[in-house]
């Protein structure tokens, strides 16, 4: 056993010494209690495992909230800790639903609108259900799709399957076991909420997908109508389907980073037609707010948007000077890969990528596109004019922007879930998102917990305990921190169970009790 491990041994009070030794034995060096004398146990494995009982079952809890835990020293003795930008020397944000809001209801008609006409014109699936207009009720974030069988699933924590539909189709809990077992779980689902990279270029992408955001919240909606019509021109479940490559070209069709100079693709041409129909200006206290901000602080920029996009919808947001509220902005930076990986930044000529940097040729008040985490920090640093500053990244992704820069670098992170607003908070019940009939979802229930109706079990769900685990605070939008100075003090997710604090300006309703 390692020294570290060792160490919270003593924590737990066993006072025990742990190492390896040769064979099916291990040495124990106990301890007879304070002043006592130390002596050598020779024990086998089994015996060992029941001497410690449910220390040894604690300890092993312990080693993985070391693995990922982001509370500090002072939340792990008190269960309480606060949290203030005025702490971190350098503050970096996402764009997109982050600095940048869309105007979600009709950004989700138009990606309908423009991925159905693919799918039925390109690709040759039947208009029937595709081509209606999209049931919003079926829509909600963090869906994770099952490719070969045609199943759309809603998680827990551990990767228990809550609810589940096939296409469109809601199943009873008979059939969800009929499918997955009868505890509800699939290796698959498991090892993903264990390491949820795994599903992204690892070997679990070709077996499911998790729909994270607003960009991508329709291929569930598609997938599910295709299903559907399949399984009904066969007259039984297919059992066995192909479907997602087809979805996942017209989500490529759409976003295809060459297709907005291009104006191919129809969802690019549309937001540049039309620009105040999907996009919202940001507050000129959000933009005040970020001002001040860099007065004090370095700050940066880290989008999956290629530059001239993100130039697009920055300046119709922020401002025509939008770059000036950040000492360096990456465009194009492909997360999670970009916090754990190490992909060149390359240098822009305009919008076109020229040729591959080394981090020591990145400067300040430069823009750059791809990139990896480590050499921007290394700029930070320079910048920052710290030998070790503290990181802080904001952002509505909680795969991208949340869970990999937390749990895979020293940055820790806030989150952005306009669901907040659209669900209603405590003390905050009445609905204060302009679109939240796309955000809510009577079918499949809150965003924040598992269950659809009073009668299932509302734990939290795979969503609200990555939120709590791995960011500081979460807030419904960038608005809610523009409201406060930069040494605002708030109180921070806790691991206290019963504890709510960390969401501003109020814990979601279906959280609360």
């Amino acid at each position: 056993m390692t020294a570290k491990t060792a160490s919270v041994v003593l924590r737990l009070g066993l006072s025990a010494q742990l190492s390896a030794a040769a064979g099916p034995f291990r040495i124990v060096i106990e301890s007879g209690g304070s002043g006592g004398t130390l002596r050598p146990v020779l024990l086998e494995g089994t015996r060992l495992r029941g001497l410690l009982g449910d220390k040894l079952r604690r300890l092993q809890q312990l080693q993985c909230i070391r693995h990922y835990s982001r509370y500090s020293a002072n939340r792990i003795m008190t269960g309480s800790d606060t949290f203030r930008f005025s702490d971190y020397d350098c503050i970096g944000f996402d764009l997109d639903n982050t600095l940048l809001r869309y105007q979600i209801g009709n950004m989700i008609e138009l990606e309908y609108r423009v991925m159905s006409k693919f799918l039925v014109e390109e690709r040759g699936y039947s208009e029937k259900y595709l081509l209606q207009p999209p049931d919003l009720d079926f829509l909600q974030k963090g869906l994770i799709i099952d490719f070969q069988r045609g199943n759309i699933l809603k998680l827990g924590p551990d990767g228990t399957i809550h609810q589940a539909t096939h296409g469109t189709k809601k199943m009873a809990e008979a059939e969800i076991m009929a499918y997955y077992g009868d505890e509800k779980k699939w290796e698959v689902t498991t090892e993903y909420c264990e390491n949820m990279l795994v599903a992204w270029n690892g070997p679990l992408s070709e077996k499911i997908r998790t729909v994270l955001d607003y960009f991508d919240i329709c291929s569930t909606l598609l997938f599910g109508r295709i299903i559907d019509t399949l399984d009904e021109e066969a007259h039984e479940r297919i059992g066995h389907y192909n479907v997602w490559p087809d979805i996942l070209d017209a989500l490529i069709h759409m976003y295809s980073r060459d297709h907005f100079d291009q104006g191919v693709g129809g969802y690019f041409q549309a937001l540049k037609q039309n620009p105040e129909k999907y996009l919202l200006r940001s507050s000129p206290k959000l933009v005040s707010w970020l001002r001040e901000l860099k007065k004090s602080r370095t700050t940066f920029l880290v989008t999956g948007s290629h530059v001239d996009f993100a130039n697009f919808t920055a300046s119709y947001a922020l401002g025509p000077d939008w770059r000036e509220l950040f000492d360096v902005v990456v465009g194009f930076a492909k997360k999670p890969g970009f916090f754990t990986g190490a992909k060149p930044f390359v240098r822009l000529e305009g919008a076109v990528e020229t040729e591959p940097l080394e981090a020591s040729q990145l400067e300040r008040n430069q823009i750059y596109s791809q990139g990896n985490w480590r050499d921007l920090s290394l700029l930070l640093e320079r910048v920052s004019r710290k030998d070790h500053p503290r990181f802080l990244y904001v952002g509505d992704n909680l795969i991208q922007d949340v869970y990999t820069p937390a749990k895979f670098t020293k940055a820790d992170t806030v989150a952005i879930a306009e669901e907040m607003a659209a669900e209603g908070m405590k003390d905050h019940p009445h609905h204060l998102h302009p679109d939240a009939p796309y955000l809510q979802s009577q079918f499949w229930g809150s965003y924040f917990v598992t269950g659809s109706s009073p009668q299932q079990q509302e734990e939290p769900s795979l969503w609200a305990d990555l939120i709590k685990r791995y960011a500081k605070i979460c807030v419904p939008s960038m608005d809610e921190v523009a409201r406060y100075p930069m040494d605002h003090s708030y109180n921070s997710f806790t691991e206290s169970e019963s504890c709510a604090d960390g969401y501003y300006p109020a814990e979601p309703m279906k959280l609360v009790n």
